[in-house]
């Protein structure tokens, strides 16, 4: 399977969060992909209040099969949520549990206006009823059962896809 250019993808999806943007509007990448393109799209669309991130793991649902992720990351989101427009940032929708997850977390800190979900793929098979507002690619043939679509960052900050097939 050839996969996308990264960063063509995130100019198309900076294009496409462009015309909602409002004064508000604050990004909050989920880790570790979506903290990566939230970085860049925080930069990309110039946009003014810090950039939030969250680590879903304790939220998840799968938390006690799968347990502690060996590298847990801070969540930490440096700007009030409430009644603020949220654009919620990860690499992959898959099954939607990730994103409920982060949902989840993100209402601790308070209660937001408006949540939107950009992801740079979409590799469809869901479990939950998520939908992302702003998508930068669509996978049209589901990958092998098992298989991992994940983005990647070298030493040199540079992205990319990956699969992994199990």
């Amino acid at each position: 399977m050839t996969l996308p250019d990264v960063k063509q993808l995130l100019g198309d999806l900076a294009e496409q969060i462009r015309p909602a943007l409002t004064p508000d509007t604050a990004l909050v990448g989920i880790h570790t992909g979506g903290v990566w393109l939230a970085e860049r799209l925080h930069t990309l669309l110039g946009i003014s209040p810090p950039l939030g991130s969250l680590d879903v793991a304790f939220y998840r649902d799968d938390y006690g099969k799968r347990g502690l992720h060996p590298r847990p990351q801070k969540s930490g989101i440096p700007f009030d949520v409430t009644d603020r427009h949220i654009i919620l940032v990860d690499d992959v929708l898959y099954t939607g549990r990730t994103t409920r997850a982060a949902l989840n977390e993100l209402f601790d800190y308070g209660r937001p206006a408006r949540i939107d979900l950009a992801v740079l793929i979409d590799r469809g098979e869901r479990q939950l009823p998520i939908a992302a507002r702003f998508c930068a690619h669509t996978l049209t043939e589901p990958l092998p059962a098992g298989s991992r679509l994940s983005l990647q960052r070298d030493d040199h900050g540079n992205l990319s896809l990956e699969v992994k097939i199990a």
